[in-house]
């Protein structure tokens, strides 16, 4: 199961990358209209800080200091920064889940989030950690979508 989360963790911060770099230009990713108030500059801020906390320091050992709050309140980050952060995220995403022993995956996750089952496995919280990569990535696809139907 470990291979497959790799590879697919993989492909969709590849995907991210790719829906990051389609931006006609760096103010668009950071733009808010209508009810949308995370535009793409934040949500990738947030895959970034959300997968080095909970799988790179929590499974792999590589520490990292989370500012939540600043995922989402800065703004302007240059484009090339968001990539390289990004790419640098897949890395660690891919290197730790490569060191993985599977016996891990059955073990409770050392960090219980407020609103998660008491105990739950790493296992439960990578597939849930998946879920929330795509999620954001759909919100990205479509806030880059939606601009471009801007006039």
């Amino acid at each position: 199961m470990i291979s497959e989360l790799a590879l697919l963790y993989t492909r969709d911060l590849d995907k991210v990358m790719a829906e990051i770099a389609a931006y006609p230009d760096e103010d668009a990713l950071w733009k808010v209209t209508g009810q949308i108030a995370n535009p793409a500059g934040n949500l990738a801020l947030h895959l970034v800080g959300n997968l080095s906390q909970f799988v790179g320091d929590d499974l792999g050992d590589v520490p990292f200091a989370r500012d939540r709050d600043s995922e989402f309140a800065r703004k302007d980050v240059p484009r090339a920064e968001l990539l390289s952060e990004l790419k640098r995220t897949r890395e660690l995403v891919e290197q730790t889940l490569a060191r993985l022993d599977g016996s891990r995956l059955d073990r409770p996750h050392p960090r219980q989030p407020p609103g998660f089952p008491e105990g739950m496995t790493s296992r439960y919280f990578l597939i849930h950690l998946y879920g929330h990569l795509n999620y954001h990535l759909g919100q990205i696809n479509y806030h880059r979508r939606l601009l471009a139907l801007q006039p």
